[in-house]
């Protein structure tokens, strides 16, 4: 299926752009310690330190979010919990990249932010069709007895067991909600 080849795909490409991002704003950081810059009067060597440290921490982020994807091709399960608010906010963090692409650097990287917005979007919702016990396989949607018609209740001989909101067919003792009209 698609699914491990698009999370592998998004791990790999999220690692580069950690690494990207971190090498960037790194350079950018002694590029403003070199040439003692200043804007509006702050200390070029906070600028510089706050560079840095701004390369290293969103960097960082952009690794956690790679080694989730990465998890989820390895297992070849749905990420979960935290892994999926990492994938969630990354997605949000491309979509945001791209409005800034486009209006300052150019097309081409507008389109790569917003093929990487479409791969993770992908990746989590390809996972999200094999949630629960409906996607194990076809659902019997002939009731509980069958074609024939409802079973009678088997009386149990020696311990009873107990049924917990089911009856002996396995159909719920309340029926769905009817629905309403507007």
């Amino acid at each position: 299926m698609i699914r491990r080849p698009v999370a592998w795909v998004v791990a790999v490409v999220l690692f580069a752009e950690a690494l990207g991002v971190a090498m960037l704003n790194w350079i950018m950081g002694n590029l403003v310690d070199a040439q003692n810059m200043s804007l509006a009067g702050l200390d070029p060597d906070a600028m510089s330190m706050s560079s840095k440290i701004g390369g290293v921490v969103f960097g960082l982020y952009f690794a956690l979010c790679a080694l989730v994807a990465l998890l989820v091709a390895v297992r070849d399960r749905q990420p979960a919990g935290l892994g999926r608010v990492l994938l969630i906010s990354v997605a949000v963090v491309h979509g945001l990249l791209a409005a800034a692409a486009w209006a300052l650097i150019g097309r081409p990287q507008f389109v790569f932010m917003i093929v990487m917005l479409g791969l993770i979007v992908l990746l989590l919702v390809t996972y999200d069709a094999q949630r629960g016990p409906a996607a194990a396989g076809p659902r019997n949607t002939e009731g509980p007895g069958g074609p024939e018609g409802a079973e009678e209740p088997r009386e149990s001989q020696g311990a009873e067991e107990p049924q917990d909101s089911r009856t002996a067919g396995g159909s719920p003792l309340t029926p769905p909600p009817a629905p309403t009209t507007p």
